[in-house]
C-alpha cells in the first residue's frame, strides 16, 4: 500500500480535502474550518500523504526554524490506517529538523506506543494545555 501513497511537503491543500479528512477522525478542530486550514497553512512544515487524487493523511510542525520543534497533527484517514502512512509522515518531519534541539508532541490513549515507536520517549515532564475540543 505504501508504495501507492504520494508524500508531498507542500501547502497546496483544499480546505474540503483536509476538512474529509478530519471528519472522518472525529477531530473536533474541524468545527474550526476556517482555523484549522489557516493554521495548516501558516505551519512551518506541513507533509501530505495523498492516494491518486485524495488526502488520506497529514502532519504538519510548529517551530522556530533552528532550535525547537513541535508536531501538533499527525492524522491518517481511518481507511488508511496501520498501512504505515503516519510513521512516514512522521519520520520525514524529523528529517526535516534532525539536530534540532527539541522534537515535541502530545499524544493521548493508542497514540502513545504509535509516538514511542517513532522515537519519542515519555517525558517526566507533565503536559499542560487549555483545550477547546471535546474528542480527547
Amino acid at each position: 500500500m505504501l508504495e501507492s501513497i504520494e508524500f508531498r511537503e507542500s501547502k497546496d491543500v483544499h480546505r474540503e480535502s483536509v476538512l474529509d479528512l478530519y471528519r472522518a477522525n472525529h477531530w473536533s478542530s474541524a468545527n474550526k474550518p476556517d482555523q484549522l486550514h489557516q493554521g495548516l497553512l501558516n505551519s512551518h512544515s506541513l507533509v501530505t500523504a495523498w492516494h491518486g487524487d485524495r488526502l488520506v493523511g497529514l502532519a504538519n510542525a510548529i517551530s522556530d526554524g533552528f532550535l525547537v520543534v513541535y508536531y501538533p497533527h499527525v492524522v491518517v484517514h481511518p481507511d488508511y490506517h496501520r498501512k504505515g502512512i503516519g510513521r512516514a509522515l512522521v519520520l520525514r518531519l524529523k528529517a526535516r529538523y534532525e539536530g534540532f534541539h527539541q522534537h515535541s508532541v502530545l499524544a493521548d490513549k493508542d497514540a502513545v506506543a504509535f509516538y514511542e515507536s517513532c522515537g519519542f520517549e515519555r517525558s517526566v515532564c507533565p503536559a499542560m494545555w487549555i483545550y477547546d475540543g471535546d474528542d480527547h
